[in-house]
């Protein structure tokens, strides 16, 4: 029945042009204001607010800063402790045995431990030896903490904070700690920004190692990676090129054109050089250029020609 209101479809009841409705609050609500603007980084579909949400996975996922295999590690021996103290090692405590014989180191490591305000306590001979796990003490020994490792990110990170490119060291199965503490040293007097090692086969952070670096490891952190060969291949992916140090290289060390930009110089062991994996993985193989074919150069003592030759090609 005409203008029967209750007929399905007699009267429009939504959508554009509806008599009933009218258009006037329609229009009023589209010209009212939304509020600002949000800031790029707040919207879901732009790039910055993508890239932020990449950045918190990935620092999601990012381990904890990893400490050596114990709490602590103890430096024995009256030498070994003036040494340790001298050298900046974050000792946390000295320990003297009960009736020790003043002479003139352990004078020298009272001193030092009074100008540092670090504790100094007398403890029974006995004591002192199941502190130490038996070690010939001499009646004096210091405490140490376990050194904390960096993340391999961190060290493109402290680049990134320079705004310069990065150079990382990378060892492949160095286990003499003084060549470590050794390489550590070289990386802070070159501009490197840190020092990558793996968990396994290789020399730690220990005093013997904080000692050799004469105070460089406070400054140049220490990474540590569960696979060398994947880590170097991440750094690969990030823009980096990795050149290993091998007698046999294709590329002599003045040669290298590849200094001045995003660097990986691995330094393999003391005795096998670069192992196969890592050497396959490497883009360029960079020899030091000798006197003689007989003559080669130590883990740490290599490091250091190459990174110098690295600064001066940057400079």
């Amino acid at each position: 029945m005409a203008g029967n209101s209750q007929r399905k479809g007699a009267i429009k009841k939504s959508g554009k042009g509806n008599p009933t409705a009218g258009s006037g609050g329609r229009v009023r609500r589209g010209l009212e204001g939304k509020g600002p603007t949000p800031k790029a980084k707040d919207r879901p579909y732009h790039a910055q607010y993508k890239a932020a949400k990449r950045a918190e996975k990935s620092a999601a996922r990012r381990p904890q800063k990893r400490r050596t295999g114990g709490d602590s590690e103890w430096v024995a021996g009256r030498n070994s402790v003036v040494e340790a103290l001298r050298a900046g090692v974050p000792v946390t405590g000295v320990y003297v045995a009960e009736g020790a014989e003043r002479d003139g180191r352990l004078r020298e490591a009272f001193g030092i431990v009074a100008d540092r305000g670090l504790s100094l306590m007398e403890v029974t001979r006995g004591e002192l030896d199941r502190m130490t796990s038996g070690a010939v003490h001499q009646g004096l020994a210091a405490r140490i903490p376990a050194y904390e490792y960096a993340h391999p990110d961190d060290l493109l990170d402290a680049a990134a904070d320079n705004g310069e490119p990065p150079l990382i060291v990378a060892l492949d199965s160095v286990t003499d700690p003084r060549n470590l503490g050794a390489i550590v040293r070289s990386a802070a007097g070159f501009g490197a920004h840190g020092v990558l090692i793996p968990e396994r086969r290789s020399a730690g952070m220990t005093a013997s190692a904080w000692k050799t670096s004469a105070g460089a490891a406070a400054r140049t952190p220490v990474a540590q990676t569960v696979n060398l060969v994947r880590q170097l291949k991440a750094y690969q992916e990030a823009g980096l090129m990795v050149v290993g140090l091998a007698a046999d290289g294709d590329v002599s060390l003045p040669d290298l054109d590849l200094a001045d930009g995003p660097l990986v110089v691995v330094v393999g062991s003391e005795g096998n050089g670069l192992s196969r994996l890592v050497s396959e993985t490497c883009d360029q193989l960079v020899s030091i250029p000798m006197a003689s074919t007989l003559e080669s150069l130590n883990a740490g003592v290599a490091a250091g020609v190459a990174l110098y030759a690295i600064a001066e090609a940057r400079r």
